[in-house]
Order: structure tokens, then C-alpha cells, then sequence
């Protein structure tokens, strides 16, 4: 049985507050229908300051899910690390963790949108320095213990539910972020499938004397919408799928590596590219006996209408993951 997830970003270029509240409720009542199905997890993000309302507010949004679901864990992939404030990230972190009995996944990265940290008065050359800091301070404030924090003695409480921490992965493509997992004894999630830096991680897993492990994207992620009739969305809805890459694709410089960019510019490249796909029920089963261990379900890509993001999620939910069980 694959892993499977429902992604939700929250994009929407032609919103107006109205239909935006609108699509914020919807996917919370598609996370709760996807918890009542056996669905894995929910993953989220963070971005800010975009003109199409990509998702800025992960936690608002992951404590909504907690309390509309029961069993399914929500991934925050990922965070900017050194926009947040690492205390009061300690607390957010430690409540949620309590809300959803443990249920939360945070993978911190340091972004790659020197626009982002501007608009927080952030210093972009100082991102890692700050990204140390926030890592550290995350982890001794779990404890709960009082502890030394610029200067001045702090303590963060209440503790998590989770022993001894609440799940946090180290996200990035880079040298600097395995090795800054690695010292930390943190478990490292590359941005894309990249063997040669979980083999790094690993190098420098034994040179600090600590524990870890990898949770490597697959070679191939596409985010999946399941349809009977592929054409008809591609036709009707394939700009919006577009769209989103687009909008992606624009924030990443070469030396960026993700298992979900693309190059395209036209639908028709979009579609022949793979990263997005709509299979019918049939073609998504023959996908996972294929061999694909992760199915990344993307419902409301790119300000996908809500009725055909339901009509791909019921599909994927009672016409495709009853089979994979069987």
C-alpha cells in the first residue's frame, strides 16, 4: 500500500475573499473525508506575499485540519525557517503536537525567495546562521527546561506530546542543509530525489557521532488529479495546472533542485512533462502496480473549481484506494 496524500496549497489567482473562504472550508472538509477514507496525510506549505494567495499560514491551517480530522497527520513542507520566530515557533509547534496527539510533521527549510525576506526584514545572507539558531532553539525548548536564548534565560512550555520531540525534518537540496541535519541528529528531507546527498548525510551522520535517516522523495512525484475523462480536464482545466507550475517554476534558480518543478510552458509541454498528471482510476491503480510508493493527490491545483476537486478526490478515495487494499 503506497503512501497517500492530499495536497493543499490554497492557490486561487481569481479569488475574492467570498470564494477564497469558500475554498479554504472546502479543503477542510476534504481532509476530513480523506481522514474517514484511510488517506496518509495531509501536506501543506508556506509562501508569501504571492499574487494567486498561495498558502502563507501553514499551522493556522494544520490546527483547522486537526480539528476536523481524528487519524491523519498533516505535513507542513516546509516551512522558512528563518522567517519565523523560534520561540514562539516552539509554542506553535508544542500546541498543535498536543491538539492532534502527535499527529504533526514539520519539514524546516530556508526558502529561495530573497522577496520573502525582505518583506519580513529578514537578512537573506544570514539565512543559515538564523536557520542554526531556529533548529537549536526548537529543540532545547522542547524540553522544557529553562535554557539560554540571546542573551537571556527563557523557558517554553507547555512541552509536547511527543517524545522526546515533535517530528522535525531538515528540508533542502544542498550540502549545508544534510550537514546541518546530520550535526543535529535531525532526519533529513531532500527537496527532490537525490541519492549523492543522502550518501553526504550519511557521511557526516558518522563524522558527528549522531543518529538519522532520510526521507527521500521518489524519482518520479507527480502530483495526480483523477478524472474519467483526462482530455476533458486537460482541455478544461490544464491553464490552472499551468498556472501553478509556472508560478513555481519562476521562483527557482538553477541550483534549486524539487521533485515537483517544472519546465513547461504550454499545457501540451505541461502534460507530455509528467510532474502533472490526470489518470483515470484504472491508470492510477496500474500506476501504483507499477511500483510507485507515493500518491500525491492534489485536488485543488492551481484554483482548481471545488466541484471538480471533489469529483477527483471521491474518485481517488472509492474507486481507486479500495483496490489498492484488495
Amino acid at each position: 500500500m503506497p503512501v497517500t496524500v492530499v495536497r493543499f496549497n490554497l492557490v486561487d489567482p481569481d479569488a475574492t475573499p467570498t470564494s477564497l473562504s469558500d475554498r479554504y472550508k472546502a479543503a477542510l472538509e476534504m481532509a476530513a473525508y480523506a481522514d474517514d477514507r484511510g488517506i496518509s496525510t495531509v501536506q501543506t506549505e508556506e509562501h508569501h506575499g504571492v499574487e494567486n494567495n498561495w498558502l502563507p499560514s501553514p499551522f493556522t491551517f494544520a490546527g483547522a485540519v486537526f480539528g476536523a480530522t481524528r487519524r491523519i497527520a498533516v505535513t507542513v513542507s516546509a516551512i522558512i525557517g528563518p522567517l519565523h520566530d523560534p520561540l514562539r515557533l516552539a509554542e506553535d509547534i508544542a500546541v498543535l503536537d498536543l491538539l492532534s496527539g502527535g499527529r504533526l510533521v514539520t519539514v524546516a527549510g530556508i526558502g529561495y525567495r530573497p522577496a520573502e525576506y525582505e518583506a519580513f526584514g529578514v537578512e537573506w545572507k544570514r539565512r543559515g546562521k538564523l536557520q542554526d539558531e531556529l533548529l537549536e532553539t526548537l529543540l532545547m525548548a522542547w524540553t522544557g527546561e529553562p535554557f539560554e536564548f540571546r542573551g537571556r534565560t527563557v523557558r517554553v512550555t507547555p512541552r509536547p506530546f511527543t517524545r522526546p520531540h515533535p517530528l522535525l525534518l531538515v528540508g533542502g537540496s544542498s550540502q549545508a542543509a544534510a550537514r546541518r541535519a546530520a550535526r543535529l541528529g535531525l532526519p533529513f528531507f531532500p527537496s527532490a530525489h537525490l541519492p549523492d546527498l543522502e550518501a553526504y548525510y550519511n557521511e557526516r551522520l558518522t563524522e558527528y557521532g549522531t543518529e538519522g535517516w532520510t526521507m527521500m522523495p521518489a524519482a518520479e512525484t507527480p502530483l495526480l488529479h483523477i478524472a474519467d475523462d483526462p482530455d476533458r480536464t486537460w482541455a478544461e482545466h490544464g491553464e490552472r495546472f499551468l498556472h501553478e507550475a509556472r508560478t513555481y517554476a519562476s521562483w527557482q534558480s538553477k541550483d534549486i533542485r524539487s521533485a515537483v518543478k517544472s519546465a513547461a510552458t504550454t499545457v501540451e509541454e505541461l502534460r507530455a512533462e509528467g510532474v502533472y498528471r490526470v489518470l483515470t482510476p484504472d491508470e492510477c491503480v496500474a500506476y501504483v502496480q507499477g511500483g510507485a510508493a507515493n500518491l500525491v493527490l492534489h485536488p485543488l491545483s492551481g484554483g482548481m473549481p471545488v466541484d471538480e476537486g471533489w469529483r477527483s478526490l471521491h474518485h481517488f478515495c472509492e474507486n481507486v484506494l479500495p483496490r489498492l487494499k484488495e
